[in-house]
């Protein structure tokens, strides 16, 4: 896998994550290393699809929780992101995550959705939900993103 530095954004939240759909732009680094993509976006919810691998077990027999963590604080913050003008930055401020169920190759392909349940000026508050294919939940999060000017 070739190393692609993200496009910076220089407009708006929800058409940049379009273009990373689209393919026109790189996504998520971090997903490129651990094996999940941005799927769908509107304004305030996205999806990131991602496959569980051997590499990310745990000693237990499972997906290592760090790898829903990151699935899950990326829909949040995407989901943050897909609301925000060319003027506006933001950052994860705090997350919470709830393992439910193990995760393990045989889950399969599982989905993280991601949705702005409140959105102000400095502050987003999120959710997010990891599923499986028949849209069992897995992982619930919460967080909140810091918004501010961009730079």
């Amino acid at each position: 896998m070739s190393e692609q530095a993200p496009v910076q954004r220089d407009g708006p939240g929800l058409p940049y994550l379009h273009r990373i759909i689209s393919g026109e732009i790189p996504g998520v680094p971090m997903g490129r290393t651990l094996g999940f993509r941005l799927a769908q976006a509107t304004a305030g919810e996205v999806v990131v699809t991602g496959t569980p691998s051997a590499p990310g077990y745990n000693i237990l027999g499972s997906m290592h929780g760090g790898w829903a963590a990151a699935l899950l604080d990326t829909a949040m913050a995407l989901a943050c992101l897909s609301t925000l003008d060319e003027k506006q930055a933001y950052t994860t401020l705090d997350i919470r995550i709830n393992y439910l169920r193990p995760i393990t190759l045989d889950t399969g392909e599982v989905r993280a959705i991601g949705k702005v349940l409140q959105s102000g000026r400095r502050l987003a508050y999120c959710e997010a939900r990891l599923e499986n294919a028949a849209g069992k939940l897995l992982v619930h999060g919460t967080g909140s993103c810091l918004i501010f000017p961009k730079e």
